[in-house]
């Protein structure tokens, strides 16, 4: 018999997905079976799996060492601690930092996370720091893999949210989902920019090659984007702006400036071939000028991560 105490990371879920996220290699179906049978207990009651826990709750297990040890499917957590021990985290530039949460500055040219299996990925970074800071350790990994809550574009820096805990992870998917997280962004753009303003427009995706095309008016399979942006500096021929999405949508703020006369400098996507060219040759510039630089979140969490260089140099 194995006694589980419910630590304060483990606790606000349910137990079926405790159970679940605890016995890795066990099927639903036989975890059900199991709370049925009362070979799992909830503080000596027997329990369907619905119950929240809470921190202090006591989960009873009656199997075997030998089942307990094959369920949690240690010998796999083991190799990918390994895997992350084993890597580095010299792109994690730490913004914000608490029990919960991790707030990181992505440089561009490195993907959020992994496209494919071979891939390099700032989300490997974090596990590799966590590791390294001893906030992630082999037991915690066995319930929990933190993981990044929002996503940037390769060529795209800037701010970067990641839950250390499943509170944390929670608590960033909540705030993104009803967007309590406001998000702001520096661009560089074509031409010469005057005034604030808030631009209405539809946006469609199309799945098969990653693009979206922005329309005046509603389009089937469209969806509404709003962003406001107000300029920073000019010189006449290029733009410093600050964006506010006031909706979230696939590139969105690429595709709409670009729809609205001004595109992005250096974006090989939407933005003007001859310029970027330019821009290249002249100033060096080798990837998209947009950044996150700012999110500010509920309970007075406020991180910013300032422009890079090449921000101030191209004018």
């Amino acid at each position: 018999m194995k006694e589980i105490v419910i630590s304060a990371a483990d606790a606000n879920q349910r137990l079926d997905k405790y159970l679940k996220r605890l016995f890795k290699e066990a099927s639903g179906g036989f975890l059900y079976k199991m709370l049925r049978k009362k070979n799992i207990t909830l503080n000596k009651q027997k329990a369907d799996g619905h119950e929240l826990l809470k921190e202090g709750d006591h989960v009873f297990v009656f199997f075997s060492d030998e089942t307990f040890e094959k369920m949690q499917g240690i010998s796999r957590t083991d190799a990918a601690f390994s895997v992350m021990e084993q890597g580095d985290h010299r792109h994690v530039a730490v913004v914000f930092e608490n029990e919960n949460l991790l707030i990181v500055n992505k440089p561009a040219g490195i993907l959020t996370q992994k496209s494919k299996p071979s891939d390099h990925s700032l989300n490997d970074e974090i596990l590799h720091y966590l590791i390294s800071t001893g906030a992630l350790s082999k037991h915690r990994l066995q319930m929990f893999t933190p993981s990044v809550a929002n996503r940037l574009d390769r060529n795209t820096s800037g701010l970067v949210l990641a839950g250390k805990t499943l509170a944390g992870q929670q608590f960033l998917s909540e705030v993104l989902r009803t967007r309590d997280a406001r998000k702001t962004y520096h661009c560089v753009v074509l031409g010469e920019v005057s005034e604030e303003a808030t631009k209405k427009a539809y946006l469609t995706k199309d799945p098969a090659t990653n693009l979206v095309t922005i329309h005046a008016t509603e389009y089937p399979g469209s969806k509404e984007i709003r962003t406001r942006f107000r300029p920073i500096k000019t010189n006449g021929s290029i733009t410093l702006l600050e964006v506010d999405l006031l909706t979230g949508r696939t590139h969105q703020i690429r595709a709409h400036m670009a729809y609205l006369g001004h595109p992005v400098i250096g974006d090989v996507k939407y933005g003007d071939d001859a310029a970027n060219a330019r821009y290249r040759q002249e100033k060096g510039v080798r990837r998209q000028l947009l950044h996150s630089y700012r999110i500010q979140l509920p309970g007075g969490i406020d991180a910013i991560a300032e422009d890079p260089e090449i921000f101030s140099t191209i004018f």
